[in-house]
């Protein structure tokens, strides 16, 4: 099968063999950028929590409850209003993603990533500046919109302008930008917790990375298939002449396109009507498992409470901080290393990382079990256990400080897994499964499951931790467990499949090719 370009076919349009330009790397690196706010304020949310000024001021109950003698270390921080704050974003996220499906089809995928950096911008000018709780969420509520809004065009952008020997990789790259927002984000939270404005500092610098990938974002041009899906063809030939380099022929792989966008058009159906279509229930239910099953990982709720989680197991403040930058730094290499693995050995084989020569090459798939992720479910026993044995039942034991340090070492080695694994194929898979007829709205839903589950899970989260006590690590344990026969049994390998030849990976599939075929 000849490789295309954006989403090409074989024809005319092999004579694109994947080749990358530096227009290709600078666009694509651009776009990824959009990683950066969502991946700060994962980073920010959970040690501006931990900063006494900032309880002071909106949650001193939590203060209240910490000076208490006696107290469980696990209910310490089981505040509603506190997780709030957190979780208040991702509902917002969720109601921004599933706009941002018309916003992407109206106006394209770069604009809408240009609305998102402006919202998060003007959130995060709010929040620092707030004087009570209801600005504090009301900022967070601008920053889920933006949020919403990039998190649904950046995967799609990416999938659609990056050659598709090289799409893992590039689409990757968002991921990455998450890792460096989160790391830099702790870094921040570090060298302001001891201000009594830090805080302050810590939730206003959002407008950085805000400022940064709207600049940016405003420097490149939309991809050719949403500028053809919007009539616009011959910034569609610029676009494309821009990205494959002047010398190339692009009328062929243009030809394709504007074929394959007559179609969806001739059909002049409802997005979200015609996703619930037979021939489209694989593409659905894994636009519904892939980010349902990421967050059930439990990464980001880690994440995001991973200073108050430390301080919990026995880490003073700094201590806890300094943590959680060494948990993210791991993280964030990890991610490197699926840059360079998902488009050599697969997605399959990244999610399920298995040895050996297997049918897998050819799409079918082995029956394997996912290392990494068998590695995070022990990995979460482990601290499930290290916890009840340190803390006792009750969680009123004191954790010893190589006990605390033991824990955050586990910590690393499941983070490590989750970045070659469900980090970054969670935002690539949804992006590159769909027909562009319904890719927006695919890519919509994703977000939104992703936000839906990230809202409930953070929400609950702390009063979990609370009720649970260290059981709560078992609970993730067991779903690591569920997802990782899941995605053995049913997710095809899509690995350098140009965007409209996908429905092939289906139809080679056990189970799934009997929704596509006839």
């Amino acid at each position: 099968m000849a490789v295309g370009g954006f989403g090409g076919v074989d024809g005319p349009v092999s004579s694109f063999n994947g080749k990358i330009t530096a227009s290709v790397v600078i666009t694509c690196i651009v776009a990824a950028s959009s990683g950066l706010i969502f991946g700060y304020d994962i980073g920010i949310s959970g040690g501006v929590t931990t900063m006494q000024p900032f309880l002071q001021k909106f949650f001193p109950s939590v203060l209240r409850k910490a000076a208490e003698a006696k107290t469980n270390i696990y209910c310490v921080y089981d505040s509603q209003v506190l997780t709030s704050f957190t979780s208040s974003l991702y509902i917002a996220g969720l109601a921004a993603s599933l706009v941002a499906s018309r916003l992407t089809a109206a106006i394209g995928r770069r604009n809408t990533m240009v609305l998102g950096g402006l919202t998060f911008l003007a959130g995060a000018a709010i929040n620092g500046g707030a004087a009570n709780v209801a600005m504090l969420i009301f900022g967070r509520i601008l920053l889920g919109f933006g949020v919403g809004f990039t998190n649904q065009a950046t995967p799609v952008y990416l999938s659609e302008v990056a050659p598709p020997r090289w799409r893992g990789a590039f689409n990757t790259g968002f991921q990455f930008f998450i890792g460096i927002g989160v790391v830099a984000a702790n870094c921040i939270n570090y060298g302001t917790a001891k201000r009594s404005w830090g805080w302050r500092l810590s939730l206003g610098l959002a407008v950085v990375p805000a400022a940064i990938m709207t600049i940016g974002a405003l420097l490149i041009s939309d991809t050719p298939s949403s500028l053809i899906e919007r009539g616009k063809v011959e910034q569609a030939r610029h676009s494309l002449r821009k990205v494959r380099g002047k010398d190339c022929d692009v009328e062929a792989e243009l030809a394709e396109l504007k074929k394959a966008s007559d179609v969806a058009n001739e059909a002049k159906r409802e997005p979200f009507v015609t996703i619930f279509e037979r021939q489209y229930r694989p593409h659905l239910v894994m636009s519904i498992a892939i980010p349902f099953f990421q967050q059930l990982t439990g990464i980001n709720i880690i994440a995001f409470y991973a200073p108050v989680l430390f301080q919990s197991v026995g880490f003073g403040n700094d201590s806890a901080l300094i943590a959680a930058i060494i948990l993210g730094l791991v993280n964030l290499a990890s991610i490197l290393v699926s840059t360079g693995v998902v488009d050599r050995f697969g997605r399959r084989r990244s999610y399920t990382h298995c040895q050996g020569r297997t049918k897998e090459r050819q799409g079918l798939g082995p029956q394997a079990i996912s290392k990494s992720m068998l590695v995070g479910k022990f990995v979460k026993v482990g601290v499930a256990v290290l916890l009840a044995v340190t803390t006792g039942v009750s969680g009123t034991k004191e954790i010893s400080k190589g006990y605390a340090i033991l824990v955050l070492v586990l910590m690393c080695i499941y983070a490590a897994g989750f970045g070659w694994s469900w980090g970054p194929l969670s935002w690539l898979i949804p992006s590159e499964i769909f027909p562009i007829k319904i890719r927006s709205t695919g890519q919509s839903i994703s977000v939104a499951v992703n936000f839906a589950t990230t809202f409930v899970l953070s929400q609950t989260f702390l009063t979990m931790l609370c009720h649970f006590k260290y059981g709560t690590f078992l609970f993730y344990a067991a779903w690591i467990a569920s997802m990782t026969i899941f995605v053995a049994l049913f997710l095809p390998e899509t690995k350098g499949i140009p965007l409209d030849s996908m429905n092939s990976v289906w139809e080679k599939h056990w189970y799934w090719r009997r929704f596509v075929s006839g």
